[in-house]
C-alpha cells in the first residue's frame, strides 16, 4: 500500500472516496497519495481532488467527477440525482490548471524541478464511448469505470488504473523530462504538507476576525465607516494598532462596491499573508491583485531578475518602478486599478509612488479612483523615503490591538502616537544581557527551555537584528523565499528571521537576538520593529549598553532595568 496523507481522508463525494480506493490498492508502497490538497499560490487558488507522487514513475493530478459526465457539442455536462448541468470549467481544464499551480508551487520551493507530470479526470461512475474523440482530453487522459474496475461488469480488473497512469504520463508527461525522484517526493511532501498548514492556519484566522463577537474588528470598522467618502487617505498607527487588518477590510470593501482593486505592500511575508488571507473570502470580495508591488510590473511582462543585467538593487530599486510607469501606460484599461491599497507604506520610495499612479484609473460608475496608504514612519527601516500623494491630514490610529500591556508599554516611547493599551497585563518582558558576538547563541539556548515551559514551537519567532541567523540561511537556501514563509505560517516549528522583514507579522513568543546593526542610523527603527512583534511573550537578548545606546533611557529602563546591566532571565 502506498503511503496515505492523511491516512483516512473526508472526500467531499463519494467519487472521491472510490476512486482513492482503488488507486491506494493498486500503486506500489514507495509512491505517495494526497487527497484533497489545496494550493494558494499568487493569484491562484486551486484544490486537488487526488496527487500521486510515484518515484520512478512521476507526478499524477487528478479531477475526479461522480454522477454520468459527458461532451455535447464542446460543452461538459454531469448527471446526478439533482439532474443535469454544465461544467465550467471542464474537469480537464480544471486539472490541467491544478498541475501548473502545482508545478510552479514546488518548483520555485525547490532548486530542482519535479520534471515528468501529468493531469488526468477520473470518472468512476461514466463509461466512455469507443469512439470518444475529445480535442483537450485525448482518451489517454481519462479514467472511466472500466479502466477504475467501478464499472459493474468487471472493469480492468487489478492494477488496470495505475497502467493507464503510467502509461498516461509516458506518452503525456514529457518523455524528454526525468521521471520522479524519492528525495524530490519527499521535499514535495513536505512543502505541501505546509502549505496546507499555512491555509488551514489563515481559515482559523478569518473565522476568528469575522466572529461576529470580535469587539475589536466591529471598532476597526467604525474607523473605516468615518474615512467611507475619502477617496485618498492615509492612516498612521503605530505597531500593533492594526494598521494591516485596516488594509485588508479596506481592500475587501472597495472590491465588494465593485472597483477593481490591488493590495500591495514590499514585505515577502506580509504578501504571503495577504495571498493566503484573501484567499479565504468569496471570490467576489477578492481583490483583483494581491501581493508585492514588484511582483505586478513582472506580471505585466517586466524582465525577471535573472534576466536582468545589474545589480539587485539596482533592479528593485529603479529598474522596476519604471518599468510599472511605462507598462501602466500601455495596458488595457481593464487591466488597471480603480483603488489600490498600500500597507506598510512607509517603504515606498517617491519613484515608486510616481509608478503607481498610472495604474490607477478612474471609474466610470463609481466615482474617482481611491489611494489608501497605512503606514506608521517609526518602522521605516530600508535606506529609502517617499511621501504618497495624498495631501490631506493622516488619519491616526490611538490603541494597541497586538501586545501585551507589558510589552505595549516597554515600547512605547519609540511610537510615532501615543498608544492605548487594549490588551491583558501579560507577562514580564524578559532580558538577558550577553555580549553582542553571543546574542544569536545565547537565543538558542532560550528555546529549549521555552519548549519546556509549554510553548508550542509554532508559537516562537527567533528574531535577529544584524546579521541573519545561520538557520534562516539554510532554510531560505533550502526551500527559496515562497517556501520559508510558508512554514512561518504552517507554525509548526520556530521560525528564524530578521526584523527587516518581520513587519505586519507576529508570533505569541518572540526571543529577539541583538546582535548588532548592519545600518547604525536606523537601528533605532529595527528595535521598534523586533520589540513589538511578540503578542504574550517578549525575550531580548544582547548587550545592555548598546541597547540603552539605541533605544533611549526610557525604553531600555523598562526593559533591562534601571540598573543598566541587570538580567532577568527566563
Amino acid at each position: 500500500m502506498p503511503q496515505l496523507i492523511p491516512p483516512q481522508p473526508a472526500f467531499a463525494s463519494d467519487a472521491e472516496r472510490v476512486v482513492w480506493d482503488v488507486l491506494a490498492a493498486q500503486l506500489p508502497h514507495d509512491a505517495t497519495m494526497i487527497a484533497g490538497q489545496r494550493i494558494t499560490d499568487d493569484a491562484h487558488e486551486v484544490e486537488i481532488d487526488l496527487l500521486v507522487l510515484w518515484p520512478g514513475i512521476g507526478t499524477v493530478v487528478i479531477e475526479v467527477k461522480g454522477g454520468r459526465v459527458g461532451v455535447e457539442d464542446g460543452t461538459w455536462f454531469q448527471r446526478d440525482r439533482s439532474g443535469r448541468r454544465a461544467l465550467h470549467p471542464s474537469p480537464v481544464e480544471q486539472a490541467q490548471r491544478a498541475r501548473h499551480v502545482l508545478l510552479r508551487h514546488i518548483n520555485e520551493r525547490s532548486s530542482r524541478p519535479l520534471g515528468r507530470s501529468v493531469h488526468m479526470v477520473a470518472l468512476p461512475w461514466s463509461q466512455l464511448p469507443d469512439d470518444w474523440d475529445v480535442p483537450d482530453a485525448p482518451r489517454a487522459l481519462m479514467l472511466d469505470a472500466m479502466d477504475l474496475g467501478t464499472g459493474g461488469s468487471g472493469g480492468a480488473g487489478s492494477g488496470g488504473a495505475v497502467e493507464r497512469i503510467v502509461a498516461a504520463l509516458r506518452s503525456h508527461g514529457g518523455s524528454h523530462l526525468s521521471p520522479l525522484e524519492g528525495v524530490q517526493r519527499d521535499h514535495a511532501v513536505r512543502t505541501l504538507r505546509r502549505t496546507e498548514a499555512a491555509i488551514e492556519n489563515h481559515q482559523l484566522l478569518a473565522r476568528q476576525i469575522e466572529d461576529s463577537g470580535n469587539q475589536l474588528t466591529r471598532e476597526q470598522e467604525r474607523i473605516l465607516a468615518l474615512l467611507r467618502f475619502q477617496h485618498r487617505a492615509q492612516v498612521v498607527g503605530g505597531a500593533g494598532s492594526g494598521k494591516t487588518h485596516l488594509a485588508l477590510m479596506k481592500a475587501r470593501a472597495l472590491t465588494r462596491e465593485g472597483r477593481r482593486t490591488a493590495l500591495m505592500c514590499y514585505s515577502r511575508g506580509l504578501a504571503r499573508h495577504f495571498q493566503l488571507l484573501t484567499a479565504t473570502w468569496p471570490a467576489e470580495d477578492r481583490p483583483a491583485y494581491v501581493g508585492l508591488f514588484h511582483d505586478l510590473p513582472v506580471r505585466w511582462g517586466a524582465q525577471t531578475e535573472e534576466e536582468f543585467d545589474g545589480t539587485a538593487v539596482a533592479y528593485y530599486e529603479e529598474f522596476l518602478p519604471a518599468q510599472l510607469r511605462e507598462l501602466a501606460s500601455t495596458r488595457p484599461v481593464e487591466d488597471l486599478f480603480e483603488a489600490i491599497v498600500v500597507d506598510e507604506a512607509q517603504d515606498f520610495a517617491d519613484l515608486w509612488w510616481d509608478a503607481l499612479r498610472p495604474c490607477l484609473v478612474e471609474p466610470e460608475d463609481t466615482g474617482a479612483s481611491v489611494l489608501f496608504v497605512f503606514t506608521d514612519a517609526h518602522q521605516s527601516v530600508f535606506d529609502r523615503d517617499g511621501r504618497a500623494p495624498i495631501t490631506l491630514s493622516p488619519f491616526p490610529l490611538d490603541d494597541n490591538l497586538r501586545n501585551t500591556r507589558t510589552i505595549a508599554e516597554t515600547f512605547a516611547p519609540l511610537t510615532p502616537l501615543e498608544q492605548n493599551p487594549r490588551m491583558e497585563e501579560g507577562a514580564p518582558v524578559r532580558f538577558v544581557a550577553c555580549a553582542t558576538e553571543d546574542a544569536i547563541s545565547t537565543a538558542d539556548d532560550l528555546i529549549d527551555p521555552l519548549l519546556d515551559e509549554g510553548w508550542e514551537p509554532g508559537e516562537i519567532a527567533l528574531l535577529t537584528t544584524g546579521r541573519r541567523h545561520p538557520e534562516q540561511r539554510e532554510r531560505i537556501d533550502y526551500a527559496g523565499y515562497s517556501g520559508y514563509w510558508d512554514e512561518f505560517f504552517a507554525a509548526t516549528d520556530v521560525f528564524y528571521g530578521h526584523v527587516l522583514n518581520f513587519k505586519g507579522l507576529e508570533r505569541r513568543v518572540v526571543v529577539l537576538a541583538v546582535n548588532g546593526f548592519q545600518h547604525w542610523e536606523r537601528s533605532p527603527h529595527l528595535m521598534y520593529v523586533g520589540l513589538s512583534r511578540a503578542r504574550s511573550l517578549l525575550v531580548v537578548v544582547g548587550d545592555p549598553e548598546l541597547i540603552r545606546t539605541v533605544v533611549g533611557d526610557q525604553v531600555a529602563d523598562r526593559l533591562i532595568g534601571a540598573g543598566g546591566g541587570a538580567a532577568r532571565r527566563p
